[in-house]
């Protein structure tokens, strides 16, 4: 009875582990090459599902359907102009044959290592044989301040340039495309990560460019300069005149004022002369002494005579 048990329980466990060796599950973003002694059996799988193989005789190799991603070294690189930079290179492929992928590179790893050489050489060929300004610009914008910018190589302003980096780097796509053709690979775009100087003549750059700022600068600095003197001696202007206007309409009113005075005190003095001549005299008295001050009079004097009449 336990031989029976233990038969059984072998059976059992048997039979899973070659079911399990025999069935293999392909997900939506994995395609699959079946392989038997190293060799290719059938065409690729690229529909998700269950399938089936030979166990413990055929192998399953599986690749992405995505996108991946390449990342190339930094790399010194001369310009068709004899500058040197760095220049630093991404990609993005796929998997689009997976038997002749397989075929061609075996892994993700063999087709790294031949994208290293295919992208890094065309990479290499398309700087050499362009100048530095078509490789960092473009297109022929206008500059955001115009005639502002001089370059020691191109003069007064920026020069126009035939070609431009999002056409090299198309280029640098078309070529490495074409040489990938055979690998059952696609390659989705190629681009420049970053384009540097090179470390012995970066400082010096950096400077120039620091020196032309500081120029720019200095130029609005100046122009400010000149144009907020001009607002002051405009507003200086202008407050002279308003000035010259009101000294003016002042004596004017002034002018008629004393003249109406001096026509009143006429017209007053014609209506009584004696009444007059006492006012004025107490307004000049009143001018010249204060409540510290003492008065002697004589009695001869007029003031002493009005006094003596008022009582």
């Amino acid at each position: 009875m336990n031989l029976k048990l233990i038969a059984s329980a072998a059976i059992i466990v048997l039979i899973i582990v070659v079911a399990s060796a025999a069935i293999y599950v392909v997900d939506e973003n994995q395609q699959v090459v079946v392989t038997q002694f190293g060799r290719p059996v059938g065409d690729a799988i690229t529909t998700p599902g269950i399938h089936l193989k030979t166990p413990f005789v055929q192998n399953v190799h599986v690749f992405e359907k995505r996108f991946l991603e390449w990342s190339g070294e930094r790399n010194q690189i001369p310009t068709k102009d004899k500058r040197f930079i760095w220049v630093d290179a991404y990609a993005r492929w796929r998997i689009t044959d997976p038997l002749r992928f397989y075929q061609r590179v075996r892994d993700e790893r063999g087709a790294k290592s031949r994208l290293d050489d295919i992208i890094d050489g065309e990479t290499r060929n398309a700087v050499a044989n362009h100048d530095l300004l078509e490789v960092v610009r473009s297109s022929n914008r206008a500059p955001l301040v115009e005639s502002e910018i001089e370059s020691e190589e191109a003069g007064e302003g920026l020069v126009d340039i035939k070609r431009g980096r999002n056409e090299i780097m198309a280029q640098i796509l078309k070529n490495v495309s074409a040489a990938v053709e055979d690998l059952g690979i696609e390659i989705i775009d190629v681009r420049f990560k970053q384009i540097n100087y090179n470390e012995d003549v970066r400082p010096r750059v950096y400077e120039r460019m620091i020196a032309e700022r500081q120029r720019i600068a200095q130029k609005y600095r100046s122009e400010g300069q000149g144009e907020n003197a001009r607002i002051r001696g405009e507003k200086e202007r202008e407050l002279q005149v308003i000035t010259s206007e009101v000294f003016k309409k002042t004596e004017e009113i002034r002018g008629r004022a004393d003249a109406r005075a001096t026509e009143v005190y006429a017209e007053a003095y014609n209506v009584n002369p004696e009444f007059y001549r006492f006012l004025k005299t107490m307004e000049s008295y009143k001018q010249v002494l204060d409540k510290d001050s003492t008065l002697v009079l004589s009695t001869e004097s007029e003031f002493f005579n009005f006094l003596e009449s008022a009582k």
